[in-house]
């Protein structure tokens, strides 16, 4: 009898050991586990949405969706508090690493956007240089602006860190390229990822690209295929 519940326990044991196994196996990984960066993010971390925005601030294309989402920031919260979404924005030196052109301000405004976001400044950086190149560049220029923001160093950028407070340590960061590995190694993730610059991945709906010419209303429309996938 001792060896026969021996055995039945063992085989409990066993038992309850496989489950476990299967049951990770099968869990979900937690948006918390699938973001790269939280600083990176807005809205409820453990949202039941997850809109992942592949870009590159030189990317005239980028720039018109996310110039279209700052002009409408007010909506633009609201809009993912009441649809509870989570949206995270992976910036990188794309167009720097992988474009035709290969223009070097795709990696001097990614090393700017990282070095403030490492001072808990991301999002005053990032819609402050959306707003910036938008208004300064692509506004009147279209995408034959890309060309025209190759006289520009890194004064430009760090300029616009002066303008919501950043100081010193900002502007080493820019001049030393303290966060070019971590940059560069994104933009290698991003190749793997994505199709094109922008590049949207909102739940299972995927697309990339989007026109200067649009707005607003267009953004929603990418927003609202992303719930209903």
């Amino acid at each position: 009898m001792r060896r026969v519940f021996r055995i039945i326990g063992i085989v409990a044991i066993i038992g309850v050991i496989m489950g476990a196994i299967i049951v990770s196996m099968n869990a979900k990984p937690t948006n918390a586990e699938k973001v790269w960066d939280t600083e990176m993010t807005i809205g409820n971390l453990e949202a039941k949405n997850y809109f992942i925005i592949y870009s590159d601030i030189v990317c005239p294309y980028c720039i018109a969706f996310e110039n279209a989402i700052v002009e409408h920031e007010d909506e633009f919260k609201k809009y993912i508090e009441e649809n509870d979404i989570l949206v995270e924005v992976r910036v990188s030196d794309f167009l720097y690493e992988y474009g035709e052109t290969r223009p070097i301000n795709s990696r001097y405004s990614a090393e700017a956007t990282y070095c403030a976001k490492n001072e808990g400044k991301f999002w005053d950086y990032y819609n402050l240089a959306v707003t910036s190149v938008w208004n300064d560049y692509f506004k009147s220029s279209g995408k034959s602006a890309v060309s025209k923001m190759s006289s520009l160093d890194k004064k430009y950028w760090i300029k616009l860190g002066e303008k919501i407070g950043l100081g010193e340590t900002f502007k080493n960061c820019v001049e030393n390229d303290e966060t070019l590995e971590e940059i560069i190694g994104n933009a290698k993730k991003t190749s793997k990822l994505a199709n094109g610059m922008p590049y949207f991945k909102f739940n299972n709906y995927t697309s990339s690209g989007f026109d200067l010419s649009w707005g607003w209303e267009y953004v929603l429309t990418y927003f609202q295929a992303g719930l209903e996938s």
